[in-house]
């Protein structure tokens, strides 16, 4: 059996590098990958966590976390094809007149 401290590690690195993506990137479609990054990085400590004490809870988390995601990815995207459509870039620095 792996130690819990491994998937620790992991999900660290992976929520270091989504966190990574969406600092430093300027661009809308990347961003949104990285944060689904670090939304599985929490998943996956959820499951490490729900396995090494025997309880289900962490599975149900990550369960409704993978709906969120879903949810998110499908009115960002739009959003995003949207804002391409009229701006024909999806650069976040150039969106920084929709303020009003």
């Amino acid at each position: 059996m792996i130690p819990i401290s491994y998937y620790f590690a992991l999900s660290a690195i992976l929520f270091s590098l989504g966190a990574l993506g969406v600092l430093i990137r300027r661009n809308a479609i990347i961003i949104f990958m990285s944060v689904e990054l670090m939304l599985n990085a929490a998943n996956l400590l959820f499951v490490a966590f729900a396995r090494a004490h025997g309880a289900l809870s962490g599975q149900v988390f990550v369960f409704f976390v993978i709906a969120v995601a879903a949810a998110e990815v499908a009115v960002g995207l739009a959003l995003i094809v949207v804002i391409f459509r009229n701006r024909k870039s999806i650069d976040i620095d150039e969106m920084s007149n929709l303020k009003g």
